[in-house]
């Protein structure tokens, strides 16, 4: 009897203990945490706040940006285009302000004759450039491809490609007349050399070991030209193309200000001498935006065709 209560009487302070270590440990353990008022609510990162917005409007946002991107040096431009005269940092007799330009391109626009001149200057342009395509090409796979045709044709092509288009319109005009022939077959001239060079250069650095792989599986010389010559390439064709159509206008402007009656060149040429310098000008952004329009349409077309190239 005396024993247990002398082993109960010395349990009790160690339960005790034990008690107040427990509370102790509690009593941590409430300061250490925060109370369930100061706890902050989740937040959220960057990417789940991008997430929220919808995919569509996500990529309206980035065409409008990539549009904003672009446009800002053109209209920095036309702002000093239009305030410049205006200030009188320039003569406006000789650099009307961009308005006063528009409005003259309305005018020749409503009484038919940037039409006119525009559909002129486009057939003889689209002619020539079309015509240029269709020989240079051809000319250069077969160059690229055949070393004898190289051999024999590389000193004749080095003598002509450093001769300058416009310095032969003299002698085009004395062969073939003022008439569209002359204007055409400068033009195609000009096209041929931009065209025939990147294509001989393109077949020349055709991957080997693709083209040592298409012989071992015994292609024809037709099939390998179209499984693995022409694919690699098209870029750099149509980065010649792309060239030939910059120089298909900017020659045929020059021609057209000799002997024609009708034309983009022909309506500054006339413009300049008639003193009306807003249509000069409205003429002058005419080709401008008919070269930028028609280098953007390449541009479709050479993705178009490179649709099996994997984007870097």
């Amino acid at each position: 009897m005396s024993s247990t209560v002398v082993e109960t009487t010395a349990q009790a302070p160690a339960d005790a203990a034990t008690e107040n270590d427990a509370a102790t440990e509690n009593t941590d353990t409430a300061v250490r945490s925060p109370a369930p008022s100061e706890t902050k609510g989740p937040t959220r990162s960057p990417a789940s706040a991008t997430t929220s917005i919808p995919a569509p409007a996500l990529r309206l946002l980035h065409a409008l940006r990539a549009v904003a991107l672009r446009s800002a040096a053109i209209l920095v431009l036309l702002a000093v285009w239009e305030t410049a005269p205006r200030l009188g940092l320039v003569d406006a007799t000789f650099l009307p302000p961009v308005s006063e330009v528009a409005k003259a391109w309305w005018e020749l626009l409503g009484d038919g004759q940037l039409a006119e001149h525009t559909q002129a200057s486009l057939v003889r342009s689209f002619g020539g450039f079309g015509i240029a395509v269709a020989v240079a090409v051809p000319l250069g796979l077969l160059i690229g491809w055949y070393r004898p045709v190289a051999l024999l044709l590389g000193p004749l092509l080095e003598v002509f490609r450093n001769t300058a288009a416009l310095a032969l319109l003299p002698v085009f005009v004395l062969l073939l007349g003022i008439g569209e022939t002359s204007k055409i077959s400068i033009v195609v001239y000009a096209c041929v050399w931009p065209i025939l060079l990147n294509t001989i250069s393109a077949v020349g650095n055709a991957d080997p070991t693709l083209v040592r792989l298409a012989r071992s599986m015994d292609l024809s010389t037709p099939r390998l030209f179209q499984k693995v010559i022409l694919p690699a390439s098209v870029p750099a064709i149509f980065t010649g193309i792309r060239l030939a159509g910059a120089v298909s206008i900017l020659v045929l402007v020059a021609a057209e200000m000799i002997g024609a009656k009708a034309g983009l060149g022909y309506l500054i040429n006339a413009s300049q001498f008639n003193f009306a310098i807003p249509q000069m000008y409205a003429g002058i952004v005419t080709i401008s935006a008919i070269g930028l329009a028609f280098n953007q349409l390449l541009v479709a077309v050479e993705r178009r065709l490179s649709l099996w190239r994997v984007p870097s």
